[in-house]
């Protein structure tokens, strides 16, 4: 396939660094405007932990933090209250952090922040628009994932 003017590799790139660093900064202005202190990576792991139980690793690499500013994050996040960390029942070495009621309280709030930047990105794209670009960035992503030939 040939590079068209319209989506080299370079401009495909850097158009999918944007909008990721534009959703980012949006989010935490969002978050910012509805009354929470957190940044990105704070609301990335709320987000994960409303799901239900992680562990430092998983919340780490979705974060995308070495496991000690991952622990750092975690220190500021349970001295607000917001999550605990247990000891998992199986293995005592390793600690399973969970959201406090006042951290689901959190995280029900912040999901309607997560909307409204939702409803700004794709704003001025009908239902139809936004299924058919949400297909294009999975088989972008699936494209990008499978193994070299």
């Amino acid at each position: 396939m040939s590079n068209s003017p319209i989506c080299t590799g370079a401009s495909l790139g850097l158009l999918v660094r944007q909008v990721r660093d534009a959703m980012r900064a949006r989010w935490e202005r969002e978050l910012a405007r509805a009354g929470h202190d957190l940044n990105f990576s704070q609301f990335l792991t709320i987000k994960k932990l409303a799901d239900g139980v992680a562990n430092v690793t998983e919340l780490a690499r979705l974060a995308e933090l070495s496991p000690g500013a991952m622990t750092r994050l975690l220190d500021k996040l349970e001295a607000r209250g917001l999550i605990v960390r247990v000891a998992d029942a199986d293995d005592r070495r390793v600690l399973n952090i969970r959201l406090t009621p006042a951290g689901q309280q959190i995280a029900r709030d912040i999901a309607q922040c997560g909307e409204r930047v939702r409803d700004a990105a794709l704003a001025g794209l009908d239902e139809a628009q936004r299924a058919q670009f949400m297909r294009l960035l999975a088989q972008v992503r699936d494209n990008l994932s499978k193994p070299d030939p």
